[in-house]
């Protein structure tokens, strides 16, 4: 599957939206460009995403102590139009950085933002950071400076309102005994992808700065340690999810993945302003109009717990 497909992937159980009433409107010919976007729930997501970095990098630029800066391809490609954005990531493969594996964003002390901020545009800006290969002396010094590299997710869940948000950890004979919820519980998770596991693991090793993942939902946002992550893992707290995902061109393919616990990892932040979902539309060739919901604004918060987390691996750092 090439990277601009496994990217905009949904789970087919968000595979939701259908139009009723309006005859045949033969999606499959529904050109946007050379694999054929053919659903609204891509769009969705890809739109979701987008929105969740901003409003962490945000959240950090408004502290005092911390900075954020896109640094995986996912946060720097184009997220305004469908076809330069698949074009961004067919420039990518074709320098032979398509299958690198780089964390969203980074994270910095406020201390050092001149300094970055320099480096960053003698590279070319954001947008031309993952065209640049790790071992060129810049992005080695810029990395030399990152408290730590966060990987985003996001979820389209109000996770106060999910059902079993609150519910105590209690010894599940699933888990052998270790503390857990039931399988089928429903509350604000953690995610990380299995086929990601390996690729962070190399990336954090190879560069010397920890990753964290943040998680963020419609009104908080929830964090963990990526080496904690992989412990809860090992130890077997926490058991791998297989689910199925659709690509823009129908590909379908089973992927696995571990759900953690808030309870597990840290609160990162809460939304001091919810965004607004407006409507938006794109209109092929042919006139056919697909809509999709958009996320705008908002305002996310940082927790105290979390700059507390931040500041000490900085202290550890200095």
């Amino acid at each position: 599957m090439r990277l601009f497909e496994k990217l905009l992937s949904v789970s087919v159980e968000n595979v939701k939206l259908e139009l009723n009433g309006f005859g045949s409107l033969e999606w499959s010919n529904f050109l946007l460009n050379p694999r054929r976007l053919r659903g609204s729930d891509f769009l969705m997501r890809w739109s979701q995403g987008v929105w969740s970095e901003e409003r962490v990098i945000q959240a950090l630029n408004e502290t005092d102590r911390f900075f954020a800066i896109p640094y995986g391809p996912s946060s720097t490609a184009p997220d305004d139009d469908v076809r330069p954005f698949e074009l961004y990531f067919e420039r990518l493969e074709a320098a032979g950085l398509g299958a690198v594996k780089r964390p969203d964003l980074l994270v910095f002390q406020k201390t050092d933002q001149q300094a970055i901020v320099e480096m960053v545009d003698k590279l070319g800006g954001v947008t031309d950071l993952p065209f640049t290969v790790e071992d060129h002396p810049s992005i080695r010094a810029i990395l030399s400076k990152a408290v730590v590299a966060v990987e985003c997710e996001n979820s389209l869940w109000q996770a106060k309102l999910m059902p079993d948000y609150g519910a105590e950890l209690k010894p599940q004979k699933r888990l052998g005994g270790k503390a857990g919820l039931k399988k089928s519980a429903v509350l604000p998770t953690i995610i990380i992808k299995e086929e990601d596991r390996g690729p962070l693991q190399a990336w954090q090793i190879a560069n010397h700065v920890p990753i964290h993942v943040w998680h963020v939902f419609y009104d908080v946002a929830y964090a963990i340690a990526f080496d904690k992550a992989q412990s809860l893992i090992e130890e077997g707290f926490i058991l791998p999810t297989e689910q199925t995902f659709q690509a823009p061109g129908g590909a379908t393919t089973k992927k696995s993945f571990y759900k953690f616990y808030y309870h597990y990892g840290y609160p990162l932040g809460d939304a001091r302003e919810e965004p607004t979902l407006t409507a938006k539309h794109i209109v092929d060739k042919n006139g056919h109009i697909l809509p999709y919901v958009h996320f705008v604004g908002g305002q996310l918060v940082l927790r105290d717990e979390a700059l507390q987390v931040l500041q000490e691996i900085a202290d550890a750092k200095d």
